[in-house]
């Protein structure tokens, strides 16, 4: 495994001081420190959000690597689990910073998977009108997807981030070495977020990932880190051209319109993020074959990817059409009340589309099976 790979995340040469480095490095958790001081946050105080699970595995080792370089930490427990991503948790935050008279200088550090960055990145960008952000990402989707972009919010009982804001972090701190203590479940659904980087940007990269599926699933360390790189560095360049997805960025959210939708209908509690979108990247990509755009031979190519990755890609037959349709409409690339999916045209290459509910009652209902 290379000891490190840095990557910029420019934000168009427009916002020169909120552009900042991707870290991937074994062992850098235990560096935190010395990297926050070279960073100017060397302020002797910062927070520290994250989550019973993830605290036991790795917050004594943050807290060593900031103690020794003069940091003290606040540390503030969320709950497990997407349920606790609302505005309730978010406003039991503020009050422990603002008991804790914590100042607009010093800096909040996510220590987690999805849920922790989204939910600390909010509260970064809202406490005081803004403080800095660090993220140190535990889970392979997270290191590959979520920590990286500025996306922050929380999710409303009508659909998942909804409430939210674009806040950049001030650096992000990626120690592979990490998922080592990684589910097997938790494993599979970030290597979702992994297909769809080479899903709609880069075919070699998916051929790669085809060809290396059993040795990701091992934690093989080069593959891995191979992984994370080419998945960073591919959202890092969408980002840097469109930092609020005005336009480029949307095709981040190929097979996310679904998977939202099945998500929000579960009400967190059934898919892991990675699951929802899996199911929800076979149903766009059959979409996209039903429409003409791209062939079915690509759309049965991303099907037997996720499959050897032991997702699921059948929706559960209890989830009806009308109420997924509904749910549909709360997606944010909804305009003038027509659904918007990001479709195929070739591996590498999407375009967005409005869809008429038509075609999507047709896709859903070839996308149900019967439930286990």
């Amino acid at each position: 495994m290379v000891s490190e790979r840095k990557i910029d995340v420019d934000l168009d040469g427009r916002n020169a001081d909120r552009s900042y480095v991707i870290t991937i490095e074994p062992g850098i958790l235990d560096k935190v420190g010395e990297r926050l001081v070279g960073l100017g946050l060397g302020t002797h105080r910062c927070a520290v959000i994250t989550n019973p699970t993830v605290g036991g595995l790795y917050l004594e080792r943050l807290i060593t690597s900031l103690e020794g370089a003069g940091i003290s930490a606040i540390v503030i427990n969320i709950p497990d689990g997407e349920t606790y991503k609302n505005l309730e948790e978010i406003s039991r935050v503020y009050d422990q910073l603002l008991t804790e008279r914590f100042e607009r200088t010093s800096p909040i550090i996510a220590l987690g998977g999805g849920v922790i960055g989204d939910m600390a990145g909010y509260v970064a960008a809202t406490y005081l009108r803004g403080v800095p952000f660090i993220q140190i990402p535990t889970t392979l989707l997270a290191q590959v997807d979520s920590s990286v972009g500025g996306k922050t919010g929380v999710n409303h009982e009508l659909g998942k981030n909804l409430i939210g804001a674009f806040y950049q972090p001030r650096a992000v701190y990626i120690d592979p070495t990490l998922l080592s203590t990684l589910d097997d479940r938790e494993l599979r659904a970030g290597l979702a977020e992994v297909v769809k980087h080479g899903v709609i940007w880069d075919d070699s990269f998916f051929s790669f990932i085809e060809d290396n599926a059993e040795q990701m699933l091992l934690l093989n360390p080069d593959a891995i880190a191979s992984a994370i790189d080419c998945s960073c560095t591919i959202k890092a360049g969408i980002v840097g051209e469109d930092e609020r997805e005005a336009g480029l960025r949307t095709i981040l959210n190929f097979g996310h319109t679904f998977g939202h939708a099945i998500e929000a209908l579960t009400q967190y509690k059934e898919y892991k993020h990675g699951e929802a979108l899996a199911i929800g990247m076979v149903m766009a990509a059959d979409l996209s074959a039903s429409m003409g755009l791209s062939d079915e031979a690509l759309a049965r190519r991303i099907e037997k990817l996720l499959i050897a990755f032991g997702l699921p890609t059948k929706l559960p037959e209890r989830m009806s059409a009308d109420e997924l349709v509904v749910a549909l409409h709360m997606d944010k690339k909804v305009k003038d009340g027509c659904i918007r999916f990001i479709l195929l045209e070739q591996a590498g290459k999407v375009v967005l589309k409005t869809v008429g509910e038509q075609e999507i009652r047709a896709c859903i209902k070839a996308a149900t099976s019967s439930a286990d």
